[in-house]
């Protein structure tokens, strides 16, 4: 019953509580709509108002819209008419600058020839039958003239041939400078700029003389500058006694006379002699020098102006690979193969017409048995031949006229060449046998030494050569397909074929001579001569690769040789040499001979005999023989130690033998040489001086 009444009041409490509740809630509603109520009417006053502000403002704006197109159509046509009579002054404000030039302005010019172009295009457009047109057509063409005299002008002035010195030092080979392009400063960086903006603007109003002008001008430059070089070469040649500057990789100078160095390798040159076509003898380190030929003066010239024309081959390189890069800042992309072709062609002309007569000369010199007047082309060919790759880039976008003068001029040297170089090998295996060509004291023909010459010589240029020789067998199209070791192994083949006519040759000159043992000695020394110098050179290994005994060959030719010379004694040794029994059998069968009376006169008067034979057959061999020449100091030695071993022994046994019989009264008489004298006298032998 408690728990219900205390429920009920609990119940009650919270009715009060939500009826006092709602009294509020109520009461904030009446106020919010008391608000809402305001803020309408407030509102419906504020859109009374803008109704009335639209209603005011729009016409004012419509018409200040209206007042602003007006005010621009008006500055649009003022505008306008400004610009139309400008074009009527455009001629007054810009002759002066027209009259004047360009010359020092070319920007304001070129502003200037702006605005009279623009005048022409208005007045053709707009007025055609003007003479305000014929004013400004008449002002445009004298400064489209005066831009192109001013283009000729510039370049002209600042156009100079570049001083030989200059080239020299651009081609040179100082190892300091070994990798670096020195830089060709053709034109001042200004005047290039200047000549750039005039050559696009004449471009652009479709004038295309100035180009013209441009190869015309350069073109001369280019030629000036090789002939000046030229001037120059062949003056220090005729001022000092040293051949002129050649950037030839191993060309070395064409000088006579003039021995190999470690810096350079000369071209060892012999020459034929025109009426005997023979060699005439140029080293003197195998035989007494001769006197020079009254051609070694010409011959001087003409090294100089095959020396000359290697360094203008590498001066015209330069300077067109200069001209390119000229070209390029001045003439627009799609002129510069054209004109650059036209350009280049009176100096690239000049150099091959130099080269070209360098192979007319060569025929020459053939015909006239000078075969040694190919030695010099090798040089030449060998640096045409490394040069090639950068004439072939530099001219790549010319005509192909122009790309194949070089090679054509290489292949006209080839051919000349490879019929030098067989007619030389047709000299070497027919030179005549005569008496007077003949060397008295045997020793080293000059057609051996001039061939030993003509062959190292081709040595240093093996490729070169060989390329020659594939030309003249199989046409230049050959030539073009062989490798380089091909090419050593037609050399190897053509050194070989030419030692073996030399070898034929010279076994058919000995039987000129009366005295076979000469004859050994000539062909001893030719042979040994030879081999020397092949082992000297390196040429051996050359050879080998055609003939892998060639060494052996000529030792055994060299022993042979010897042999043949060791007969020379038999007339010596057949009076005190019993022929039947070796040495040792002679010694031993000495018989005891102890006295005078025990000798027959007959064995007296044949020991007597004996020893008077041997004595005039030594001073007789001695004599002739002292006379032969034998060059070569190892070969000398050696063959005058092979003669004592021969003779001394056989001579000794006979000596002692005979030594203490009484064979005659006066012994000296008839023992006239002690084994010491007679070896003395053999070291004489091959002496001349002695």
């Amino acid at each position: 019953m408690d728990g219900r009444v205390i429920s009920r009041r609990e119940i009650d409490e919270k009715l009060r509580q939500e009826s006092t509740n709602l009294s509020l809630l109520k009461e904030s509603l009446n106020k919010s709509d008391q608000l809402t109520n305001n803020m309408v009417s407030i509102l419906s006053s504020f859109e009374n108002r803008l109704h009335k502000l639209e209603a005011t403002i729009v016409p004012v704006h419509k018409e200040t819209i209206s007042l602003q197109q007006l005010q621009e159509n008006i500055e649009k046509t003022l505008g306008a008419f400004d610009h139309v009579i400008s074009y009527y002054e455009v001629a007054k404000e810009v002759e002066g600058t027209i009259r004047e030039g360009p010359s020092g302005n070319i920007e304001k010019y070129l502003a200037c020839m702006g605005k009279i172009e623009n005048a022409v295009e208005f007045f053709t457009e707009n007025n055609p039958g003007s003479p305000e047109l014929h004013t400004a057509k008449s002002l445009f063409e004298s400064g489209k003239e005066g831009l192109e005299r001013e283009f000729r002008t510039l370049l002209t002035r600042h156009s100079k041939p570049v001083p030989p010195v200059m080239i020299l030092d651009m081609i040179g080979t100082d190892e300091e400078l070994a990798g670096e392009d020195i830089p060709l400063e053709q034109l001042p960086e200004r005047t290039m700029e200047e000549l750039a903006e005039i050559a696009k603007w004449l471009l652009g109003r479709g004038s295309l003389d100035f180009m013209n002008v441009y190869h015309q001008i350069r073109s001369n430059v280019l030629l000036r500058s090789l002939e000046g070089l030229k001037d120059h070469l062949h003056k220090k040649s005729s001022g000092s006694t040293g051949a002129p500057y050649s950037p030839a990789p191993g060309s070395g100078k064409l000088k006579l006379g003039v021995k190999d160095t470690p810096k350079r390798t000369a071209l060892k040159r012999a020459q034929f002699q025109k009426k005997t076509g023979t060699l005439q003898k140029l080293d003197a380190g195998y035989r007494r020098p001769s006197p020079m030929t009254p051609d070694t003066k010409y011959e001087e010239v003409i090294e100089v102006e095959y020396d000359a024309f290697i360094t203008c081959v590498s001066a015209l390189l330069k300077l067109m690979q200069s001209e390119a890069q000229l070209m390029t800042g001045i003439i627009p992309d799609q002129h510069q193969r054209k004109i650059f072709d036209v350009l280049i062609q009176p100096g690239f002309d000049s150099v091959i017409q130099d080269g070209e007569g360098i192979v007319q000369s060569v025929k020459k010199s053939i015909m006239k048995h000078d075969y040694t007047a190919v030695l010099p082309l090798l040089p030449i060919l060998k640096h045409l031949q490394s040069i090639k790759p950068e004439f072939d880039d530099t001219l790549q976008a010319t005509a192909p006229k122009t790309r194949g003068k070089l090679p054509q001029l290489c292949t006209s040297m080839e051919i000349v060449g490879a019929k030098g170089l067989e007619e030389f090998f047709e000299i070497i295996k027919s030179d005549p046998d005569k008496q007077s060509n003949m060397p008295k004291d045997g020793t080293v023909h000059e057609l051996t030494s001039n061939a030993i010459i003509f062959l190292e010589n081709l040595l240093e240029y093996v490729e070169t050569a060989g390329a020659m020789l594939a030309s003249g067998m199989g046409g230049t199209k050959e030539s073009a397909k062989v490798t380089n070791e091909a090419k050593r192994k037609r050399v190897s083949i053509y050194n070989a074929k030419v030692l073996g006519a030399l070898g034929l040759n010279l076994n058919q000159k000995t039987k000129i001579y009366a005295d076979q043992s000469l004859g050994a000695i000539f062909l001893l020394n030719n042979f040994h001569y030879i081999l020397k110098s092949l082992q000297r050179s390196g040429m051996i290994k050359l050879i080998e690769q055609a003939n892998p005994s060639v060494g052996q060959h000529y030792e055994e030719v060299i022993l042979e040789q010897k042999k043949n010379y060791s007969k020379s004694w038999s007339r010596v040794l057949t009076h005190i040499l019993e022929v039947q029994k070796p040495t040792s059998a002679q010694r031993a069968s000495t018989p005891d001979i102890g006295s005078h009376a025990k000798l027959k006169d007959k064995d007296r008067q044949n020991i007597k005999d004996k020893f008077k034979g041997f004595n005039t057959e030594f001073e007789e061999i001695y004599k002739i023989q002292k006379a032969y020449a034998i060059p070569d100091s190892e070969l000398r030695l050696s063959l005058i130690k092979d003669n004592r071993e021969f003779v001394l022994p056989i001579y000794k046994v006979f000596r002692e033998k005979y030594a203490s019989v009484q064979f005659t009264k006066n012994p000296e008489k008839y023992i006239k040489y002690s084994e010491e004298q007679v070896s003395q006298m053999m070291d004489k032998f091959f002496d001349i001086s002695a």
